[in-house]
């Protein structure tokens, strides 16, 4: 026995429509059956209208007022073959042919018909309840006599001169004339009704439409896990993801954006509007397949669905990849970011642009702490080099028998120190993290042909608290100053670096003032344009992605978010000396001067 395949659900917009649908019909149908019964009954009380005013026409005839007191006065009733050629019966004759009506018939006060227009009827009690008229009152009513269904009327007849109540009239007209009359003016109703509910089917199909572009043609269910996902993903990445949507609204500002960018949750802001650097608006005002920024770099993008989930580097379901913007590196709240853009598109619909934002800053630093250590590495091995030889020499000297040789090669080499950094008064910088740091620059720059001194204002007594900031700036000012120095036109290559701490005791300043023999800022260079982001003077191609033209806006902001500053001091001059940069980084030292001996001041001043 074959099991039956279950059928598929309907699709949730199959579900609307019908659903719509549905309701379109009910709401018709009833708005046109209670039209068809207001109808009805505005055409049913125009006929007891009607009624009641021939009704009184003919009770208030002096003729018939006269007949019928005459009749009642009489004892007994008069034989049917007299009312039928008696004046009454020719008069509610003659009103009935003439209105239309279904009867006109007179009775007198006991309600026996003294006009009828079937004359088997005449003497006989009428079928209805004439209690009402001959009480005085005039009514209308709705009821089923011998003539069948009719909407009619009762009048009572007054002796003439007199208010006695001597008969009644009654009027009516026939029902069935009432429901052809309804059913001509039904025509219109139902017209009506088809033409709303035409429309209404029309518009659920466009609703519909509407609803499958809104969604994707996703299921509600889809929707649910999509956006579940997307939660997860985008408040657990540790990369910045943007989504501009395409009315150019931020649809998507997920937390590692917030804390890249330091900015609030920026979703439902005009993108044009949003306070966040132009560099990234820049990106999205780039049209897909425009030209690469030189020295840039494309990084794989990311496509996110508004409501659908989007990774690093892959694709949706829902989506697919437009063009990607060549990346770009930028400078925001103190830290490096690559940032790059990619258009979102779903079934060739633009769906806005994608931007992500990924953080340098610490990659940077490592490689700068991994250039130094390579350096340091490469000073060590030239030196175990120098210490083999050494050791040859000494047991030479032993071997022959020179003792005394070898005792002052010893004392030699122990006047020296067993590591020597191409830096000239070193000893003033007392923080041993200084000194390596600024002994492998030494290392680097004398491998470039330049000579890295320490200034003899140089003092520094402190322990250094905030290596990370410390190297950043004073790393980015000594490159730059052997750039220069190693493209300027002296035949005399030196960089100078003076450092000297301020003690505080909420932790001590910083104070770094850099100069090179360089050539100093061009002609035409504003000393604060040094400082904004891209400006670089590195000759050659610059490497992609490698970060030229960050290192002293970086150096800048960090200085500054520490209540400190990287400025200019002198611009130099073609030939050298060159530019001069000082830098004040509050709060990054630690611990209290030592009372200075004369021998060390003596130092000082004698260089």
């Amino acid at each position: 026995m074959q099991r039956s395949v279950p059928r598929p659900p309907l699709r949730f917009s199959t579900q609307t429509l019908l659903l719509q649908l549905a309701v379109v019909l009910l709401v018709v149908l009833l708005s046109a059956t209670v039209h068809a019964w207001l109808t009805y009954d505005r055409v049913g009380s125009d006929a007891e209208n009607q009624a009641l005013t021939l009704a009184r026409t003919v009770a208030s005839d002096p003729q018939v007022r006269a007949d019928v007191l005459a009749i009642s006065d009489q004892p007994g009733t008069p034989p049917p073959g007299e009312l039928l050629a008696g004046p009454l019966q020719s008069a509610a004759e003659a009103a009935r042919t003439r209105t239309g009506a279904l009867f006109v018939v007179i009775t007198d006060e006991t309600g026996i018909r003294l006009a009828h227009p079937d004359p088997q009827r005449l003497g006989e009690k009428v079928s209805t309840d004439p209690s009402e008229a001959l009480s005085g009152q005039e009514i209308t009513t709705r009821n089923t006599g011998t003539l069948g269904p009719s909407a009619g009327a009762k009048v009572p007849v007054y002796a003439p001169g007199s208010t006695t109540v001597v008969g009644e009239v009654s009027v009516g007209y026939s029902m069935e004339t009432v429901a052809q009359s309804v059913a001509r003016d039904i025509g219109p109703v139902a017209l009506t009704a088809a033409g709303a509910l035409l429309a209404g089917i029309l518009g659920s199909f466009l609703l519909r439409r509407r609803l499958q572009r809104l969604t994707l043609g996703l299921e509600p269910e889809e929707i649910s896990t999509l956006v579940h996902d997307q939660v997860a993903v985008l408040q657990g990445v540790d990369d910045g993801v943007i989504g501009v949507s395409a009315d150019g609204r931020v649809s998507v500002f997920n937390a590692a954006a917030q804390r890249l960018l330091e900015l609030p949750d920026l979703s439902g802001t005009r993108w044009e509007d949003a306070p966040v650097p132009q560099q990234l608006k820049s990106l999205t005002r780039t049209a897909a397949g425009a030209v690469a920024v030189p020295g840039a770099v494309t990084v794989p993008g990311t496509v996110i669905v508004p409501g659908t989930v989007a990774v690093p580097g892959a694709v949706t379901a829902a989506g697919s990849a437009g063009p990607a913007v060549d990346a770009l590196e930028l400078v925001a709240g103190g830290r490096v970011l690559v940032a790059n853009a990619r258009k979102a598109l779903h079934r060739r619909e633009d769906l806005g642009w994608v931007i992500m934002l990924r953080d340098r800053t610490e990659l940077q630093q490592l490689t700068r702490q991994l250039d130094a250590v390579g350096t340091m590495s490469t000073a060590l091995r030239a030196q175990r080099h120098e210490f083999a030889n050494q050791l040859h020499t000494l047991a030479g000297f032993l071997g022959i028998g020179q003792h005394q040789e070898a005792r002052d090669y010893l004392a030699r080499l122990a006047a020296t120190g067993p590591l020597k950094f191409p830096v000239d008064q070193a000893e003033l910088l007392q923080d041993p993290y200084l000194q390596a740091f600024v002994g492998a620059k030494g290392v680097e720059a004398d491998e470039r042909g330049v000579a890295l001194r320490i200034g003899p204002e140089t003092l520094v007594r402190g322990q250094v608290t905030e290596a990370q900031d410390v190297t950043t700036v004073l790393g980015n000012l000594i490159d730059n100053a052997v750039n220069a120095a190693v493209a300027g036109s002296s035949t005399e290559r030196w960089v100078e670096l003076e450092v000297l701490d301020e003690p505080a005791d909420d932790g001590g300043t910083l104070h770094i003032v850099v100069a090179d023999s360089g050539d100093g800022l061009a002609g035409g260079t504003d000393a604060e344009g040094v400082f904004a982001e891209g400006f670089t003077t590195a000759s050659g191609p610059v490497r992609a992605g490698g970060g030229q033209g960050f290192g002293l806006a970086l150096a800048r902001q960090l200085a500054r978010r520490r209540g400190g500053d990287v400025k200019v001091l002198e611009r130099g001059t073609r030939g050298g000396p060159g530019a001069v940069f000082m830098a004040t980084l509050p709060q990054t030292t630690a611990g209290k001067p030592a009372a200075a001996t004369p021998g060390a001041a003596g130092k000082d001043e004698n260089g």
